[in-house]
Order: structure tokens, then sequence, then C-alpha cells
């Protein structure tokens, strides 16, 4: 089950970069002055991942579920709506860090209440997909269906994925030693 696998590691993949994020956010909190590019790279990256990969993957996955279990309609609707509320907040994180970058002023402590929000509603979002659509995924598609979907990705993931590495170098120093 390749895609599955997939999944999962993106899942932990994406743990680790709301852990650089979590990191700095905590500093923040502290009164500290965190790495601000840093943290414009991660949400950059995880912009760009979303886009690129994950919701594609996620898309396709969601349809061939629905096509064979349409009990799980209500799961694949709320997943969309907590999803389109997550890459809202993180635009406006986005947005509050190009601020930020400018040295134009953000109330520090808004943001950074706005970035634990993210971090919170982020990780609520895997765990909802790790433990109502990947059990879902798993007995109602047969090995061929999986491997069905991997061939149905769009052309140049594996491509994408590799140039945003060496897009973020140093967010890719940071995960590569924590």
């Amino acid at each position: 089950m390749p895609i599955l696998n997939q999944l999962r590691r993106d899942h932990a993949n994406m743990t680790r970069l709301l852990g650089v994020l979590q990191h700095r956010q905590r500093a923040l909190a502290g009164g500290e002055r965190p790495d601000f590019r840093l943290m414009r790279e991660v949400v950059d990256y995880i912009l760009d991942y979303m886009q690129g990969f994950t919701v594609p993957l996620e898309r396709i996955c969601c349809d061939q579920l629905l096509a064979q279990v349409p009990e799980g309609q209500e799961l694949s609707e709320r997943l969309a709506s907590d999803y389109r509320a997550l890459h809202e907040r993180l635009l406006r994180l986005s947005h509050d860090l190009d601020t930020i970058l400018k040295d134009s002023v953000v109330p520090m402590e808004r943001f950074a209440d706005d970035l634990q929000a993210y971090l919170d509603a982020h990780r609520t979002y895997l765990c909802d997909e790790r433990d109502r659509l990947f059990p879902l995924l798993g007995p109602h598609l047969e090995a061929a269906d999986l491997e069905h979907l991997a061939e149905m990705l769009p052309e140049g993931i594996t491509t994408r994925l590799v140039s945003l590495q060496e897009t973020y170098p140093q967010l890719y120093a940071e995960l590569r030693y924590p």
C-alpha cells in the first residue's frame, strides 16, 4: 500500500515542520525574537507542498473512497472544509510574516496567538485524517486501487518535492539536523 505509506510519511514530515514553527512560537510567546525568515520558509514550504502534492493526493484518495464508500461523504466534506479553513489561517500567517519582514508593525502577541491557533488546527486536521480517513482507505481500497491512485498523481510531483528541498535550504538544514 505505497500510497498509504506516502500519506503516513507526509504526516510525519508535516509534524516535524509544525514542530519547527512550534519552537519559534514558544520563543515568541516568551518575549524572544525568533528567526522570522526561517518561519517564512516553513510557511512557504507548507503552502507549496499542500498545493502541489497533498491536495492532489488527498482529492484523488477521497474521490476514489467516495466511489466505493458513500458513507465517507460527510467525513470528506468536513475534511475539505477544515482544510480550507486551515489554508486561510496559513495565508494570514504568511501575510503577517511578510509584514514583519518588511519591518512593519504587527502585534507580536496576536501573531503568537494566531500561530498557535494555526498549529493546533493543523495538528487536529492531521489527527482526523490519521484516525478517520486512513482507516476508511485501508479496508475499502484494494492494492490495485492504491496503485491506480499512485498513477493518477500529477506528473512531476517527485521532482517538485526535490526542488522544494533546494528552494528552502535553511529549512532543510533545520529538519535534517534537529
